[in-house]
């Protein structure tokens, strides 16, 4: 029974909300990100404290994490990782400002999946939608406003 809700689910539920989507998110506006971030002084390991459920993280992952380091042509590299059931899964992965000549902290991050055999590209938003001014704690989220996560800082 429960295979069948998911399949229902998944093949017609979901994608006729998908056609909504746009509506939604025109009628309840984009969330305001941070302006203004030192990606220099962001750099370095967040851990998540809380987030949305979403379909690319493991539901009883611990110990989850994304760690950012600066790249000498203005990228970052983002290694996410996360532990379920005592067995370490991580991702690799590229993050760009989506506007360059933006100071908005929107982000574009591009990953290659399945991390065991990465060729196919996968790129999600990677929002700062807030920021303490001790670079601390992040909220993250993106356009859609179905992923939120929030993270704090640990200096390594």
């Amino acid at each position: 029974m429960a295979h069948y809700l998911y399949s229902v689910l998944f093949c017609y539920v979901l994608p006729c909300l998908s056609l909504f989507l746009p509506v939604l998110q025109q009628a309840m506006g984009e969330p305001e990100v941070v302006k203004g971030v030192d990606l220099k002084r962001y750099m370095g390991r967040w851990y998540e404290i809380a987030s949305f459920p979403s379909f690319f993280q493991p539901k009883n992952g611990e110990n989850t994490r994304a760690t950012y380091t600066l790249n000498s042509n203005g990228t970052v590299d983002v290694l996410n990782e996360t532990w379920n059931n005592g067995k370490r899964e991580s991702i690799h992965g590229i993050a760009y400002k989506a506007d360059p000549n933006s100071d908005e902290a929107k982000l574009k991050v591009r990953f290659l999946v399945p991390p065991f055999l990465p060729i196919i590209p996968a790129v999600g938003d990677y929002w700062i939608l807030y920021l303490d001014q001790d670079y601390q704690y992040a909220l993250i989220g993106g356009p859609t406003k179905l992923f939120l996560w929030v993270s704090n800082y640990i200096y390594l």
